[in-house]
């Protein structure tokens, strides 16, 4: 209980730190893999606040680690975010973003803060608890390959080996001071699929003189939607669409090819690679059937996202008892993608939310768009959260 306290008074008193560190970040975004002045900035926090850190794992991704009594008896890994997204800010705020097209739209500013916050406060009370703590500070989430699969690949969870991982993410729709988890299976994986189809252009009034890839596209289409949104085989989660079709036609022109972008997203590995073999399937047979071609390449990105059951239900305990019952909610699955699933399909994991709307201040609007802001006082229980959570788990 003394901890408990110890650690509320030193959050409190860090907290202006923390804004202007947000702050900070929020005025210079990086995109994903170039956030070199970031990277910097938290390497002289680590510096001035005394924290032993490896720096340029994945290229700009920074390791610190703080080593409390026993250090060899437990390893927990606390991730944090860097990279920001290529969008105008149009918020009227005094630390407005200054790289012009470059907003950190979805909270990494936020999560960087969030780790770099527990960092300082867990060195500080490093004589307080057992094992080995590793701050991670990860660039490119929001671009393949991911930067977490680049640190694991650079050695993060080894020397010492990693026995667990926390990371938050904001969550605009839940007010600031509450926390959400989710247990089992929480974010989908998700593909990218580009398809060119290729017919035989020609003049539109003449039918029997071209092959249309547009109508082919069109078939193809309909019964992916069929098989798998309309009609599906399967209760696994799974979406699958298409946002970006291009044929350089005219209104009396057919073209010779049309492109196709869209995205896959499910819940299962096995279940993943059988819809892989059959989207090739169904694209050969209907562009056969029209003595057309067509290529689909199905670029593979992040698995999708499981908590551990065990270390989910410890750590919402943990929220329960600093937060109270009723700010710590169940949350939906959901479809979308995060790159820490490389990190929770490799150790036990615990992803959750962190609650930053306001919307008596009307901050309500939502990640990757042009005027997200968060209610800066969730950095406090984003801070909090972290240490307890690395030190009770």
């Amino acid at each position: 209980m003394i901890l408990v306290q110890e650690i509320k008074k030193r959050v409190d008193e860090l907290y202006p730190y923390l804004v202007e560190v947000r702050r900070h970040l929020h005025q210079y975004p990086e995109l994903s893999f170039q956030e070199f002045k970031t990277s910097e900035f938290i390497q002289l926090q680590l510096i001035k606040h005394q924290i032993t850190f490896k720096s340029q794992i994945a290229g700009t991704g920074i390791l610190a680690t703080i080593l409390g009594k026993n250090p060899n008896s437990k390893c927990i890994l606390v991730r944090g975010d860097m990279d920001a997204l290529p969008i105008i800010e149009t918020n009227n705020i005094d630390y407005k973003s200054k790289n012009e097209g470059v907003m950190h739209a979805c909270g990494h500013d936020a999560h960087t803060t969030c780790a770099l916050g527990a960092a300082i406060i867990l060195n500080e009370f490093k004589e307080h608890f057992n094992g080995t703590i590793k701050i991670m500070f990860q660039p490119g989430e929001e671009v393949l390959p991911g930067g977490a699969k680049l640190m694991i690949e650079g050695g993060v969870l080894e020397n010492p080996k990693v026995d667990k991982a926390i990371a938050l993410h904001v969550f605009p729709n839940l007010e600031a001071g509450n926390v959400g988890f989710k247990s089992g299976m929480y974010m989908a994986s998700t593909d990218e699929l580009y398809l060119t189809i290729n017919g035989k252009g020609g003049h539109a009034a003449m039918p029997s003189e071209y092959i249309n890839p547009l109508l082919i596209a069109s078939e193809i289409l309909l019964s992916i939607q069929t098989e798998f949104m309309v009609k599906p085989i399967t209760d696994i989660p799974t979406v699958i669409a298409f946002g970006k079709i291009s044929g350089e036609g005219a209104t009396n022109v057919i073209p010779n090819s049309v492109k196709l972008e869209g995205t896959f997203r499910t819940m299962d590995e096995i279940w993943r690679k059988k819809v892989h073999e059959r989207l090739e399937e169904i694209v050969k047979s209907i562009s056969d059937k029209y003595n057309a071609t067509s290529d689909l390449k199905i670029v593979h990105g992040y698995p999708y996202l499981i908590n551990n059951e065990s270390l989910t239900e410890k750590c919402k305990q943990v929220a329960v008892s600093l937060l109270g019952q009723s700010n710590v909610v169940e949350l939906p699955l959901r479809m979308t993608a995060e790159d820490f699933s490389f990190i929770s399909q490799a150790v036990p994991s615990c992803f959750f939310r962190l609650g930053t709307g306001n919307k008596q201040n009307n901050i309500t609007a939502g990640v990757h768009t042009s005027n997200f802001n968060i209610d800066e006082t969730a950095l406090k229980v984003g801070v909090e959260l972290f240490c307890h959570l690395a030190i009770s788990t």
